[in-house]
């Protein structure tokens, strides 16, 4: 007897997205979105920390929502690097726990965060929401970023609202999303009725996020940044990688050995249409393309 679809618990999606992250460029684009815009775009949250130095007091508030360990760090030792000497508070919404985990681990091997402290919220963005208006002190930061958060998000409208609010003044709100270029758009738009119901993700990209914006009157840049996804090994019979990617692609557990064939055939055919991915030298390169989406305080 087959066994049932169902969705993937917090383990088994560390494990699908580490299937993910190894056969993908989200990391490196990132990497090199810090690199070549990032010192441009806390320019202006710089221009707020040398008020805080002359004026007040010599540090700098992060809120960082969503986990991406490594992406974080980089930023932070970027804001270090424009501005040598500031002590940085960062605090952290995740409620998973293994990376929870896994970014405390990463402080612990990163002995050069001088002036760092870091302040851990195992909660979701609504949890932390509703703790910070419980408490009544909202406390306000230089820099917030949400990196792929927004499809677990129930009110995204209102959950942007919450975190712009939390801006100090010339602070800035990083939001990085799926870009309406990328398959997943593709896939999303035309071929949701191949994804199983059990993936209770939101399909929000780009524009979605720029429309809330717009309608909150909130000034911002938009940055596009192209990455790829091998997704050739979802293709081949037994492959265990495939099958943990197709798990991550479908929010589904087992999704190859438990969707039933027809779902399964149609799923991957999509995945083969041209607004969702290229062919090239016989592997198929999925369009994982994100957008940085820059707001203003």
């Amino acid at each position: 007897r087959i066994p049932s679809m169902r969705s993937l618990t917090a383990e088994e999606y560390v494990e699908a997205f580490k299937a993910f992250l190894e056969h993908s460029t989200e990391h490196q684009c990132m990497d090199e979105f810090n690199k070549e815009q990032m010192p441009t775009i806390v320019a202006g949250g710089v221009t707020r920390l040398c008020h805080l130095i002359s004026h007040k007091a010599e540090h700098a508030s992060l809120l960082l929502g969503g986990f991406l360990a490594g992406v974080d760090l980089k930023m932070i030792r970027i804001l270090q690097a424009v501005h040598p000497g500031v002590s940085i508070d960062n605090e952290i919404v995740e409620p998973n726990p293994q990376h929870v985990a896994a970014y405390k681990e990463l402080v612990n091997q990163s002995p050069d965060l001088q002036n760092v402290s870091f302040i851990w919220h195992q909660l979701t963005s609504l949890e932390y929401e509703q703790q910070v208006k419980e408490k009544g002190t909202q406390k306000k930061f230089d820099f917030i970023h949400m990196i792929q958060m927004l499809y677990r998000v129930e009110d995204i409208p209102s959950t942007i609202k919450f975190f712009h609010s939390c801006l100090d003044h010339h602070g800035k709100l990083l939001i990085i999303i799926l870009s309406d270029s990328s398959g997943w758009a593709s896939l999303w738009r035309k071929h949701r009725d191949c994804l199983p119901a059990t993936d209770r993700g939101h399909y929000v990209t780009c524009s979605g996020v720029t429309a809330v914006l717009r309608a909150l009157g909130v000034r911002h840049r938009v940055y596009e940044l192209p990455s790829a996804w091998d997704i050739t090994p979802c293709f081949a019979e037994g492959d265990a990688a495939g099958g943990r990617m197709m798990d991550f692609l479908t929010g589904t557990k087992d999704f190859l050995g438990t969707a039933p064939a027809a779902l399964r055939r149609r799923l991957q055919r999509a995945l083969c249409q041209p607004e969702c991915s290229s062919t090239s030298e016989g592997r198929v390169i999925f369009s994982n393309n994100l957008s940085m989406i820059v707001a203003e305080s």
